[in-house]
C-alpha cells in the first residue's frame, strides 16, 4: 500500500505538467484592427504584440452573437447563445449560475480556478460555482473606486478598475505552487463605455491621425433594416478635427492598462517557470464599430466591424512563434480548446471545435462557413433580430419576418461591405447556398 501510494504521490507533478495551465484575458468591445500587432495605426500593445510574436494571430476570429453577455455565455460554454439561453444583456443572474463552464469542469478534473473581472450576465456579483477565487462586480460595473465581491464578501477598492483587476489576477498566478495546473480568467471592464482611461493614460496619441473609414460615407441604400433603424436619428459622419470617431481614441487609451496587466502576466509566468506551458488566450468579446456604414457607434450588427474580433493564443509546445491562422474560428471554440489540452472529456453538447489542429498548423477539415446572430433586445428595439452566414468569400443576412431587408455581401470584391448584391440576378445561386447553409448550421446548433 505504502508503495501505491508514493507511485501516486510521485506521480502527481507530472501529471500537473502535463496539462497546461489556462490564462484567458477577455476585453468588453475591442475590434479586431484595435492591436498594434493586427494593424491599428496608432495604438502602442507592446505586450499583446509580444504574444502575436511568440504565438499565432487567428485573422478570422468571429463571435456568434456581437454582444457582451450572450458572447461571454459561448465563450465560457463553448455553446450558442440560442442554446445557453442567455440571448441578451438582461437579466440572467439565475441562469448564469446553472451554465456549465470549461473552469468549472477544469476545477472537477483537478485544476485551481480563478475568475476575475465583469461576470455581466445579470447584477448578481456572487460567485459562480467552479471558481476557488472570485473578484467581481454587480453588472457593468465603474472604472474608479470600484465596489467588489471577493470571494462572497463586499468590499470597495480603491483605484482604477483595469489596475485592481490585473493585480488579483498576478496575485493569483504569484499564488499557485506548481503542484495542480491553474485557469485564470480576466474579464476586463475596459475598452466598454463611458471609455475612462487611467489617469496616466488620458494623454495618449494626441496629435496621431486616423483616417474615416471606407463606409463612413455609405448612404446605407442598400441596407433597408439599418435605414429602418436610423429614420428618426440622421446617420452620423466621423468627426473632430483629426477625423476620427470620438470612441476610437478613448478606447486605445483604455486599452494602455490592459497591455500592461498582460505584461505583468507574462512577468509573473516566467517568474514562476509556468510561462511555456501556459495556454495564453487574448481575445474580445464582440467588435465595435468606428464611424463605418454612414456613422454606426456599438456593435449589434452583422457586418465585420461588429462581428469580428481580435485573438491571439501563445501556446509555444503546440503553436509556432509568429504565425497566423486564416481559417475561420468562433468564440465557442474557446471551451473545447481548454478541455482538449487538459484532457478532460468535453459535454456533447458544445458547438465549438477545439483548435488544437490548428495550433498544430493542420487545417484539414475545418469549417468552411460560420454562423452568427442577434436577438433584439426589449432596451433597443430599433435593432431587429438577424442571423448571418459567413464564408471566406460571402455573407448572407437574414431578418426574420423581413425577407425584403436580406443582405448579400461579396468580402472578396467589397470587403467594406457597401454593395448589397441580394437582387443581383447572378448572385441567386449564391443565396439559395447561403440560406441552405444558414439552415443547416441554426439545425445542427439547436437554433428555432
Amino acid at each position: 500500500m505504502r508503495a501505491l501510494l508514493a507511485l501516486a504521490a510521485a506521480a502527481t507533478p507530472a501529471l500537473a505538467a502535463d496539462r497546461p495551465n489556462v490564462v484567458v484575458v477577455l476585453v468588453d468591445d475591442l475590434r479586431y484592427d484595435g492591436l498594434g500587432c493586427t494593424g491599428h495605426p496608432f495604438a502602442k500593445t507592446p505586450n499583446v504584440d509580444r504574444l502575436a510574436r511568440e504565438g499565432v494571430v487567428f485573422r478570422n476570429a468571429f463571435v456568434s452573437i456581437p454582444l457582451c453577455s450572450p458572447s461571454r455565455s459561448s465563450f465560457l460554454t463553448g455553446r450558442y447563445a440560442h442554446a445557453t439561453g442567455v440571448t441578451t444583456n438582461g437579466d440572467s443572474s439565475a441562469l448564469s449560475h446553472k451554465l456549465v463552464t470549461f473552469p468549472k469542469l477544469l476545477h472537477d478534473a483537478g485544476y485551481a480556478t480563478a475568475y476575475v473581472g465583469k461576470w455581466h450576465m445579470g447584477t448578481d456579483d456572487t460567485p459562480r460555482p467552479g471558481f476557488d477565487r472570485w473578484v467581481s462586480f454587480k453588472g457593468q460595473g465603474v472604472y474608479s473606486d470600484p465596489p467588489l465581491n471577493v470571494d462572497g464578501e463586499r468590499t470597495t477598492a480603491r483605484g482604477y478598475v483595469t489596475d485592481i483587476l490585473n493585480r488579483y489576477a498576478v496575485e493569483f498566478v504569484k499564488a499557485q505552487k506548481g503542484n495542480k495546473p491553474f485557469c485564470l480568467y480576466l474579464a476586463h471592464k475596459a475598452v466598454h463605455g463611458p471609455f475612462t482611461p487611467a489617469e496616466r493614460h488620458k494623454g495618449l496619441y494626441p496629435d496621431d491621425k486616423y483616417p474615416p473609414p471606407a463606409s463612413a460615407a455609405d448612404d446605407r441604400a442598400g441596407k433597408p433594416a439599418l435605414r429602418e433603424a436610423s429614420a428618426k436619428n440622421a446617420p452620423k459622419k466621423p468627426g473632430g478635427p483629426k477625423g476620427d470617431f470620438p470612441a476610437m481614441r478613448s478606447q486605445m487609451r483604455c486599452l494602455a492598462s490592459i497591455d500592461e496587466g498582460v505584461g505583468d502576466l507574462l512577468k509573473a509566468l516566467a517568474e514562476s517557470g509556468q510561462l511555456d506551458n501556459t495556454l495564453f488566450v487574448f481575445t474580445s468579446d464582440n467588435g465595435f464599430f468606428w464611424g463605418e456604414h454612414g456613422g454606426l457607434g456599438d456593435k449589434r450588427w452583422a457586418y465585420e466591424e461588429s462581428i469580428r474580433v481580435p485573438l491571439i493564443v501563445r501556446y509555444p509546445k503546440l503553436a509556432k512563434a509568429g504565425s497566423a491562422v486564416s481559417q475561420m474560428v468562433l468564440n465557442v471554440d474557446l471551451a473545447p480548446t481548454a478541455l482538449d489540452l487538459a484532457g478532460v472529456k468535453p459535454p456533447a453538447d458544445l458547438h465549438g471545435r477545439s483548435l488544437v489542429p490548428l495550433l498544430k498548423g493542420d487545417a484539414s477539415g475545418w469549417r468552411t462557413a460560420i454562423l452568427t446572430e442577434y436577438f433584439q433586445e426589449k432596451a433597443y428595439p430599433r435593432f431587429p433580430t438577424w442571423q448571418a452566414v459567413r464564408t471566406d468569400r460571402w455573407k448572407y443576412i437574414r431578418y426574420p419576418g423581413h425577407p425584403d431587408w436580406d443582405e448579400l455581401y461579396d468580402l472578396k470584391a467589397d470587403p467594406a461591405e457597401r454593395k448589397n448584391r441580394i437582387g443581383d440576378e447572378s448572385a441567386g445561386e449564391v443565396v439559395r447556398a447561403l440560406q441552405a447553409e444558414l439552415d443547416r448550421l441554426r439545425a445542427e446548433t439547436g437554433g428555432k
